[in-house]
């Protein structure tokens, strides 16, 4: 027999392990190793027949031998390397915390591989590499570069150490019987036990949270339990530590998911959780199905795989929090939700995310996956407009999403969820816009260069606090240029949006909430709408934010915008020889000023070109504003924050305030053949009109023909109400209605919408 050093050597050398120069017994690659050894060593996450399955079948299905083929290519790279298990010395980033995340993977992947191929140095190698981490293990204390509340032991932070484990526990699981009774009993107590210790009796607090760090935490021992036959430790994963219910994966379960499906930390940290979430209930499933834990809550968990797919543009996730913004459907972790989701509900558009992924688990599910994807079956995921509800019970705010026009049409999002806990942004009632495969209206994001260990070690950046999470860097209300909740993440938890309206007709789709508690003594209330119109060639955003304060403030609405400007309509003082900072903290000492008017009561224009699309924004306010360009990145001496355009209306002195406008998508630019169409605004004016209860917004286009947005104080659908527009009452009943006036004929009735 070779042995793993020798392997190492042929692999280094440049052969394959198809091509080293041995030939396995046939049996060894079609009978279960589990056969002669005792069941407490036998696979449990996965059985030994379903291996037995994929090995057999895995290889007329295109989509899992890509993944396995990728599987192997990538462990010949790391069984080249050897065993290398460095003492822990960096931060994420840095050659240990990378080397020990390497480590993982190989284990993860030399067990499936194992079974798969039925080829013993996959499971030697694995072994070895355990082996090392049972001397390793437990020698190590508290991380030296250890970070946060709880560092890790392997990593600098306990998370990163509760993904190991829940990816070195399936390797473990497929290669276990595979050990003799020493090996396995010092693997089980040197590496598992102790590392599952760790992250709950020694770090209770962390353990027992309702969190995604927790999330892992739980995941990682309830699996360790399963493979080491410890029901106590698994009772303890789903339960806490006290087993009362009061903690672990069952309550995360219920806490961290509204009955939609929406994540409380937002669709970055619901892809992150993800995985722990659905790999944990399928081993649970596997083990306990009497629990039925994917019809726990209403099939919740199987809702959320959805809710993070429609929780995307361009396929990419709305950068919702400290969002990372190149994270999309292809993540890994996605992955896994697909192929355990479409393994229990049979969905079929799940597939097409699939076959957009070109990946899959090396799982039944992603037998099952990449199956019905050579079968054909697969349907096209249906985006469609949707509110997804916050809070466990749904009733702490919603995310709101309007589209239209297809999967890279338009899309806009109505950010009127709860915090987020601690990775929550201070931006209530804020919103996105998308269009054209392309960031419109644009959102931060997290201030971080993720594991890039120039950029402070990849960890968040100090702007994330100073900027990124202010409300001045998001598109809603700053008051006093203070963000909301005076910048404390957990008086803001407590206090969440109200949504008032969500309608979506073949016409108009919008959505209203309202906000009180941001700042004391001010309520606003602010409505978006996608309204369609023969005239218009595009779905145009209409947007209408209304301020109530107990006394004179100052109000700014900021627009964070992407593309280059073409006009700017409205005269500024600009700022040519030096660049003045907008303010001294909140978010606003980073902000550079390129130009700003005069106040004025009158709606102005800006314009702007975006990958070969023109957008113009008309806006407009009841009391006097000024409008100021303005570009993130003063007070930046490490140069960490990325330079983004801005405009900011700023009313002065008022206690309350409109503020209305229309983000009109048009045109066509074409560098290559030279030629540019439709590159003005087919809105000729825009103007608000109040009434006792009601404002509406009106657009004027070239025709000469209107269209009114009309949209009562009060929402109740009961609830009558009138406005005057051009000349004539209009009357409805319900939160909103729309009326279209042809040229010439504005004093006519018009069209009434009523709420559903």
């Amino acid at each position: 027999m070779i042995r793993p050093a020798c392997l190492a050597m042929l692999v280094s050398a440049g052969l394959g392990i198809a091509a080293l120069p041995f030939a396995l017994p046939a049996a060894a690659a079609t009978s279960a190793p589990a056969d002669q050894v005792a069941a407490e060593a036998a696979p449990v996450l996965v059985s030994a027949a379903q291996w037995r399955q994929m090995a057999q079948n895995g290889s007329r299905y295109p989509l899992f031998a890509h993944e396995q083929a990728r599987a192997a290519e990538a462990l010949r790279k790391a069984m080249a390397a050897g065993v290398v298990v460095p003492p822990p010395k960096d931060p994420g980033g840095g050659y240990s915390h990378e080397q020990h995340k390497r480590n993982y993977q190989a284990i993860h992947g030399a067990g499936a591989l194992y079974r798969l191929t039925g080829e013993r140095a996959y499971a030697d190698y694995a072994r070895d590499m355990l082996l090392a981490y049972a001397e390793l293990y437990p020698t190590l204390g508290k991380h030296p570069a250890g970070r946060g509340q709880v560092p890790g032991r392997l990593f600098w932070q306990s998370l990163n150490d509760s993904v190991w484990l829940v990816h070195a526990s399936q390797g473990y699981d497929a290669i276990r019987d595979t050990l003799s009774a020493a090996e396995r009993r010092r693997i089980d107590e040197q590496v598992f036990r102790r590392m599952a210790r760790f992250l709950s009796e020694q770090t209770p607090d962390s353990f027992n949270r309702i969190h995604n760090h927790a999330t892992w935490a739980v995941a990682a021992v309830g699996m360790t339990g399963y493979v080491l036959r410890d029901q106590d430790m698994v009772d303890k994963a789903l339960l806490g530590l006290s087993k009362d219910g009061k903690a672990g994966f069952l309550k995360q379960i219920d806490d961290l998911f509204s009955p939609d499906g929406y994540y409380e930390e937002g669709p970055y940290y619901q892809r992150y959780a993800l995985a722990p979430f659905v790999i944990f209930a399928n081993a649970i499933e596997r083990n306990e199905p009497q629990r039925r834990i994917f019809a726990h809550k209403d099939g919740v968990l199987l809702k959320a795989v959805d809710t993070l797919v429609q929780s995307s543009y361009g396929g990419y996730f709305f950068p919702i929090n400290d969002a990372i913004l190149d994270k999309g459907l292809d993540t890994e972790e996605l992955v896994a939700g697909i192929a355990v989701a479409y393994a229990q509900s049979g969905d079929a558009a799940l597939l097409s995310i699939a076959e957009r992924q070109r990946r899959t688990l090396l799982s039944p599910e992603g037998l099952q996956v990449a199956e019905a994807l050579a079968a054909g079956r697969a349907k096209p995921f249906a985006f469609r407009p949707a509110m997804l509800r916050d809070g466990p019970d749904g009733d702490r705010g919603g995310l709101a999403i309007l589209r239209a026009g297809g999967e890279d049409g338009q899309t806009l999002v109505m950010k009127n969820t709860s915090q987020g806990m601690g990775h929550g942004h201070f931006d209530k009632l804020n919103w996105l816009f998308y269009d054209n495969g392309q960031r419109v209206v644009t959102d931060y994001g997290a201030a971080r260069f993720l594991n890039v260990e120039a950029k402070a070690g990849g960890i968040y950046l100090p702007e994330n606090s100073s900027w990124a999470k202010q409300t001045v860097a998001h598109n809603t209300l700053a008051v006093n240029e203070q963000s909301h909740f005076g910048g404390d993440w957990k008086l803001g938890q407590r206090h969440a949006p109200a949504p008032l309206l969500f309608a979506v007709t073949g016409d108009l789709q919008i959505a209203s909430a309202r906000m009180q508690g941001a700042y004391d003594g001010v309520v606003f209330t602010r409505t978006l709408a996608l309204l369609e119109h023969p005239e218009l060639g595009l779905p145009v955003a209409i947007d209408l934010l209304r301020v109530q304060g107990s006394k004179p403030a100052r109000y700014d609405l900021p627009l964070h915008f992407n593309g280059h400007i073409i006009n700017v309509g409205f005269d500024a003082q600009r700022a040519l020889a030096t660049r003045p900072v907008l303010g001294k903290a909140n978010g606003y000492q980073h902000l550079w000023v390129d130009a700003s008017s005069e106040p004025s009561s009158e709606p102005r224009t800006l314009s702007w070109l975006l990958d070969g699309r023109f957008y113009s924004y008309r806006f407009g306010s009841s009391a006097p504003s000024r409008a100021i360009l303005a570009e993130s990145g003063a007070n930046d001496p490490d140069f960490n924050l990325r330079r983004e355009q801005a405009l900011i209306q700023r009313v002065d002195g008022q206690p309350e305030v409109s503020f209305f406008a229309v983000l009109e998508p048009h045109g066509e630019y074409n560098g290559t053949a030279e030629y540019v169409r439709g590159a003005s605004s087919r809105i000729r004016a825009l103007h608000r009109v109040r009434g006792d209860d009601a404002e509406a917004i009106v657009l004027t286009l070239a025709s000469g023909a209107s269209v009114a947005l009309a949209i009562a104080d009060d929402p109740a659908p009961e609830r009558r109400h009138r406005i005057a527009i051009g000349g004539k009452t209009r009357q409805w009943t319900g939160g909103y209605a729309r009326f279209d006036m042809p040229a010439g004929e504005q004093a006519s009735s018009g069209t009434e919408n009523r709420t559903p």
